[in-house]
């Protein structure tokens, strides 16, 4: 062994906990070597951590935060773990074991639905005890997937008497007029990843069932105009591309005993140029609201496949660079 390879001995008698710590074909250990550089090798009993001094403190760091994980019930996955490695390295190594999150609804298929990361655990707390929230990031970080699941989980529970969830009908370079057939097919495409969460948790079944009965409606946000909404889960999705006109319409629907999500990422606005987003406008007008709950995920909450979070990275380096120069050309100009 090299001089400057420092090693650490654990004691496992969990042949449970070992094995979903290396997983299949050993991808954790690979991904952990990767992350950490650090080696994990399992020898009679105890997993032994080689590296440096300081990746070595790392890893043993990690695994006794996998462990808590892992005891409290949840199974340990590539993206779990990328996370607790990710807040090992900033410190804050006694947050990982709040990655078991308690299971907000187990869906029609017995998949348990929980918060994944502490963003989106603050972002479901928030929904919780807020009868107003906004969920602001970017695309796979869950927004839209969790305030279906707590929209679901407070029907379930009786404390709203219907779901309705909308999006504003605003195309990204393709116009409504060219799209073939009456209203509800040019606007069911923008409808459609609504119509997929609702699927997933409940079941096609189910959710038929609770649409024929008006116990669930999914909407264009025109149609929203002129109501009162009472007893109601009500879901804004895609709110960066609201007018400030549509965003103060679709907020003053807001009626007794009713709870309201926004959804947006202000990232990836649609409008037509000239027009201000109303989801950045709310931002702004309402922050100082105490019983508003805004909630501001990032790349680190994104649960979709790992690339997402790079390519979300790389897009916001990117317009730094594209900020910094336009300030720098202004200059120049001057």
């Amino acid at each position: 062994m090299n001089k400057n390879t420092y090693q650490k001995r654990i004691k496992m008698d969990d042949t449970e906990f070992t094995r979903e710590l290396f997983g299949n074909y050993d991808e954790h250990i690979n991904l952990i070597h990767k992350l950490l550089s650090v080696d994990l090798v399992l020898r009679e009993g105890e997993i032994i951590i080689l590296g440096s001094e300081e990746a070595v403190d790392l890893g043993n760091k990690l695994i006794v935060q996998l462990m808590e994980v892992f005891n409290k019930g949840e199974g340990l996955t590539t993206q779990n773990i990328t996370y607790a490695v990710n807040l090992i390295m900033e410190g804050k190594e006694t947050k990982a074991k709040e990655l078991a999150g308690d299971v907000i609804f187990v869906t029609d298929k017995g998949k348990p639905i929980k918060p994944k990361t502490l963003g989106q655990k603050e972002y479901v707390s928030l929904i919780e005890n807020k009868d107003l929230t906004f969920g602001i990031g970017p695309a796979g970080t869950g927004k839209t997937y969790l305030a279906v699941a707590m929209a679901v989980k407070a029907f379930r529970n009786e404390q709203v008497n219907r779901i309705i969830l909308t999006r504003p009908a605003v195309e990204a370079g393709e116009s409504l007029g060219f799209l073939p057939g009456d209203l509800k097919d040019k606007v069911d495409p923008y409808l459609r990843p609504l119509y997929d969460g609702l699927f997933d948790i409940l079941g096609v079944e189910k959710f038929q069932k609770y649409m024929e009965r008006g116990m669930i409606e999914v909407a264009p946000l025109a149609y929203m105009r002129g109501r009162t909404l009472d007893y109601s889960f009500i879901i804004l999705d895609e709110a960066q591309n609201t007018t400030k006109e549509q965003m103060k319409m679709f907020l003053t629907r807001l009626g007794a005993g009713s709870k309201a999500v926004v959804t947006g990422d202000i990232t990836q606005v649609d409008l037509p140029r000239g027009k201000s987003s109303g989801l950045k406008h709310a931002m702004e007008v309402l922050k100082n609201v105490e019983e508003i709950g805004f909630s501001h995920l990032s790349d680190k909450d994104v649960v979709r496949h790992s690339l997402v979070q790079k390519i979300i990275k790389a897009y916001e380096i990117n317009e730094l660079k594209q900020e910094e120069n336009n300030k720098q050309n202004s200059k120049n100009k001057k």
